[in-house]
């Protein structure tokens, strides 16, 4: 009997100008069977992301010759690589920030490894796609939005064909398909968090509001807008088979 092929160890790039946070990162997801690879500056970052493809990105935000910002919105532009900011830059804006220019989570230093592996496992998770369950559909499709959550695609079709790609991240995508799963169903933050993240205690009600409000933003050169915000409850994907056709209605309110 041919025994089952072990699975590849993941790749994991961690950018951090501090040997010893280098070191940390690397040991807790060694631990976790990743592969690690180092680098100290943004220069050395794109070095080694044009040398290989990596399954995750740990990145710090300030380093000595660039911005780990603008890295992420460089990367973002030709991957999907799930990004993890990890930044003794705590503010609220900081983290706001971070989140809308591409990043999957932010960790503030000091951290704990076991959380920092936590959120790790929850955004390649989220990367991954959802579990699967016999009742859950691989396929939504609502108005001209396509979704395919086996090759984690969405489509914007006009005409025949396969249509436009969209580009989202992950957990973008997993809080999109929650929503336009059940259209016309009100969900509540917590209610996503469940549903569209690996661990709701690692998340908060501000940052559901940022990944809508970057879904929001990716979905407006195509004129949609598909969610609607429930003030003072959550949101919900407008039905398209209900009088409300045009995601206009009751649509365009930001979080």
């Amino acid at each position: 009997m041919t025994e089952p092929r072990a699975r590849e160890p993941r790749n994991a790039l961690v950018v951090d100008d501090e040997t010893r946070i280098r070191d940390v990162v690397q040991y807790a997801l060694e631990r976790e069977g990743f592969r690690v690879h180092g680098a100290s500056s943004v220069r050395e970052a794109r070095a080694a992301l044009a040398q290989r493809s990596f399954d995750l990105v740990v990145l710090d935000v300030m380093l000595p010759d660039g911005d780990g910002l603008e890295l992420c919105k460089d990367l973002r532009k030709t991957l999907r690589t799930p990004v993890l900011f990890l930044s003794a830059r705590g503010d609220e804006i900081d983290r706001i920030l971070g989140l809308e220019l591409g990043g999957d989570d932010y960790v503030t230093k000091p951290f704990s490894p076991r959380e920092l592996v936590a959120r790790v496992k929850a955004v390649l998770r989220r990367a991954d796609g959802p579990e699967k369950e016999p009742e859950r559909k691989t396929r939504l499709e609502h108005g001209v939005l396509a979704i395919d959550l086996e090759r984690h695609e969405v489509r914007v079709r006009r005409d025949e064909g396969p249509g436009e790609l969209v580009s989202l991240t992950p957990t973008e995508l997993g809080l999109l398909a929650s929503l336009l799963e059940r259209p016309g169903i009100v969900l509540s933050r917590h209610q996503l968090m469940k549903r569209a993240y690996a661990y709701d205690n690692l998340v908060t009600e501000r940052t559901i509001d940022t990944h809508v409000r970057r879904v929001r933003a990716k979905l407006r050169p195509y004129g949609i807008d598909p969610i609607a915000t429930v003030h003072g409850v959550g949101y919900r994907a407008y039905d398209p088979d209900a009088p409300e056709t045009s995601a206009a209605t009751g649509a365009r309110s930001e979080p």
